[in-house]
């Protein structure tokens, strides 16, 4: 069966509709053997079930180009591929998974797919009669695990020093994990949920900049939950909260009309630049670079040339600065500190497929109208917050033409496919939502 396979992946005149009955079939053939000797673990035979479910999508969008729906079939083929890949690769890694030509060779094809779609050609469907939009390309971005293999030890580390070494339990920071694992609990989960989806632009950054990214989780956290949208009374405003003045020195200023503090990408960058900064400062002092983060440089460049052999939590120091930063900096620090040790508190999140995809929009739609037909699959709050996110320069009421982009997990691309086009009921009412005055 695995040389058939091998022949068929090979041949690379075989026509599209025929390849992707053949990696169905392969991947039932997979499967029902599986089922009839037993799964070595329960991990495998949910890796193979899942495998299973993307060989139909694929193959559902070769059927959608073929039957004349071609930027929904390259939005779905699209969003397999990356799927797909990343479910080869996890079983490459997976001990026991016995089944590396198969999974090998699903990425070898599925990657061939990136290139276009000429081949449909030979199921009768011209590549002139695709719009250049809709024709499938690679993402914007690239795929990153859920775990980005923890880059190494890069999660921790703080110019080559591990922070666990770096935070002090003290009172301020115990009081400040009892409150993230009590009554602020349901913000840290949404956070760490939030965070996911953005985490494969933007802890690379850190990692290049010598920083953890525990820390950067942490600053998101406390800030503003990671909601991109955010704005203070104060005036800062991003997902890292930055200041015009501050923003401005760092690069974050407006780019045809759209502020750049709002960008997570380029926020997290001016973030690395300021912390480091701010560590060169204060003596690599982690607390006393996060009192300048949330209460001013100024003021503690001030106190710390007055009492430069002084802590953080040196009663001097610590009682010299706002209420405010007394809380925020043990809040930044426990949060952090969970994002390492989240074992140690018995803390569990949902399992989420991160990957993102850029799709090509079929009709007009808006974000919210998006969020209503997608529904809650796979998240209880829905994905408002998370579509948000993901394309910060898009407003959540306002409709975009079709023919346009937008970014979305990849595992909401078959439900946007089922739910959110043409006759679909659920977007029918979100549409009479949008509308209604």
């Amino acid at each position: 069966m695995k040389e058939t396979l091998k022949a068929t992946l090979k041949a690379r005149a075989t026509p599209w509709l025929l390849l992707a009955a053949t990696l169905t079939a392969t991947a039932a053939f997979v499967l029902r053997v599986y089922q009839e000797k037993g799964f070595p673990n329960a991990e495998l035979e949910e890796l193979s079930l899942r495998i299973h479910e993307r060989a139909r999508d694929y193959g559902k969008g070769l059927r959608l180009i073929v039957s004349g729906d071609p930027v929904m079939g390259a939005n779905l083929l699209r969003s397999t591929t990356d799927r797909m890949s990343v479910a080869a690769e996890e079983c490459m890694r997976m001990e026991g998974c016995g089944i590396d030509i198969f999974f090998d060779a699903l990425s070898a094809v599925l990657q061939e797919q990136r290139t276009g779609t000429a081949e449909v050609v030979s199921a009768g469907v011209s590549r002139t009669s695709v719009p250049p939009a809709a024709q499938a390309q690679p993402t914007d971005q690239p795929w990153a695990s859920p775990a980005l293999p923890e880059m190494s030890r890069a999660v921790s580390l703080l110019r080559g020093i591990d922070l666990r070494e770096l935070i002090i339990l003290n009172g301020p920071v115990k009081r400040a994990l009892n409150d993230w694992l009590t009554w602020n609990r349901p913000r840290l989960a949404d956070a760490y949920e939030n965070y996911l989806f953005l985490r494969e632009e933007t802890a690379p950054i850190y990692q290049k900049a010598d920083l953890p990214e525990a820390l950067l989780f942490a600053l998101m956290a406390q800030e503003t939950g990671v909601k991109v949208h955010a704005y203070s009374s104060a005036g800062a405003v991003g997902p890292l909260q930055f200041m015009p003045s501050t923003g401005m020195r760092y690069g974050l200023v407006y780019v045809g009309g759209f502020d750049m503090r709002l960008d997570p990408v380029a926020s997290t960058k001016a973030s690395a630049e300021y912390i480091n900064d701010q560590l060169a400062r204060f003596n690599n002092d982690v607390e006393k670079t996060l009192a300048a983060y949330n209460g001013g440089e100024g003021r503690l460049a001030r106190l710390h040339r007055k009492l430069t052999s002084a802590s953080f939590w040196d009663p001097e120091l610590y009682y010299s600065v706002p209420t405010e930063t007394r809380n925020y900096v043990p809040a930044v620090l426990a949060a952090a500190w969970i994002f390492l040790h989240r074992e140690d508190y018995d803390l569990e999140f949902p399992e989420l497929e991160v990957g993102t995809t850029t799709i090509v929009l079929r009709e007009e739609v808006s974000i919210g109208e998006l969020t209503i037909c997608l529904g809650q699959e796979r998240n209880r709050s829905g994905w408002f917050r998370t579509l948000r996110n993901l394309n910060p320069r898009l407003k959540g009421d306002e409709r975009i033409e079709a023919g346009e982009k937008i970014r979305m997990p990849s595992m909401l691309v078959p439900t946007y496919v089922e739910r959110c086009a043409g006759s679909s009921p659920l977007l029918a009412l979100a549409r009479e939502l949008h509308d209604a005055d």
